[in-house]
């Protein structure tokens, strides 16, 4: 087995053992995405899933808002040879939230409102199962609709005076009927549904389990199963759903792992890329 040790104290700083084909672009932060790239390497592990990896040998990590603080992955070559890797996670400081002035009943839904949340649940969870094999990444990503943040990825928000769970995308306040851009390439998994906490929803396929989420829409204009590009209007921005005003709530997740969407932006940044 040919094992190499890469200790990364920041995504700029790195000791590898062994020169490597291995390129692997992002920031090794929580809550970041990281796309590797080994033209060598036929398979993937991580945690001890193993990943869907391209032609070329391109495969994405997700690191979860609470990541520990270093990540084990495996490849294996064409000669059937593992190579093991290992990278530091630097901690992200998250953000504490006050949301006020959301409806009680979507703040604590009541006993009756749990039929339409299972659907959301489920809704989603089969949009997010199935991807195909295409790769968009090399297009790169863009921001789907231009405004104000209104709130982060990770941050701690406290509803109405009672703790919930960490947010799982990145808030974008715009005027009702703004268009929504599709961020890159991809097919549609899920379309409307007026569900309970998201409302209107797209969720498109970007190929190899990575997905951008698009929630709280006043309309949405494509269809399941329908191929957009890069840019293509899929809706307009409202206030379905839980919101108190119109804004864009915009998700990612890769392999089950929900990340930041504002580190697709990143992956074609050549100064974010380093060698192992």
């Amino acid at each position: 087995m040919n094992c190499k040790a890469i200790y990364l104290i920041s995504f700029i700083s790195l000791l590898a053992t062994n020169a490597s084909a291995m390129t692997v672009c992002g920031k090794t932060s929580q809550g970041e995405v990281l796309i590797g790239k080994d033209k060598s390497a036929t398979k993937v592990f991580f945690k001890s899933n193993q990943l869907p990896i391209n032609k070329d040998g391109t495969f994405a990590i997700g690191l979860s808002r609470d990541e520990g603080r270093e990540i084990h992955f495996v490849t294996v070559d064409e000669q059937k040879e593992k190579h093991d890797y290992y990278l530091f996670v630097t901690p992200t400081k998250w953000d504490i939230q006050e949301v006020n002035g959301v409806p009680q009943r979507t703040a604590t839904p009541s006993n009756k409102d749990q039929a339409e949340i299972d659907r959301e649940t489920e809704a989603v969870k089969a949009a997010l199962s199935s991807s195909s094999s295409f790769n968009f990444w090399d297009k790169g990503f863009i921001i789907p609709v231009e405004g104000r943040v209104s709130g982060n990825f990770g941050g701690q928000r406290i509803i109405n005076g009672e703790k919930k769970n960490p947010h799982r995308g990145t808030d974008i306040a715009a005027p009702e009927g703004t268009p929504i851009k599709a961020s890159n390439d991809g097919i549609v998994t899920l379309s409307g549904g007026n569900f309970f906490y998201s409302g209107n929803m797209v969720i498109i396929d970007h190929g190899q389990n990575l997905f951008t989420l698009y929630a709280h829409m006043k309309t949405t204009n494509v269809e399941v199963g329908q191929r957009v590009k890069k840019g293509d209007i899929i809706g307009t921005v409202g206030k379905t759903g839980r919101a108190t005003g119109p804004h864009l709530h915009f998700g990612a997740s890769v392999n089950g792992v929900r990340f930041n969407p504002s580190s697709l932006l990143n992956i074609n940044k050549k100064e974010l890329c380093f060698e192992l």
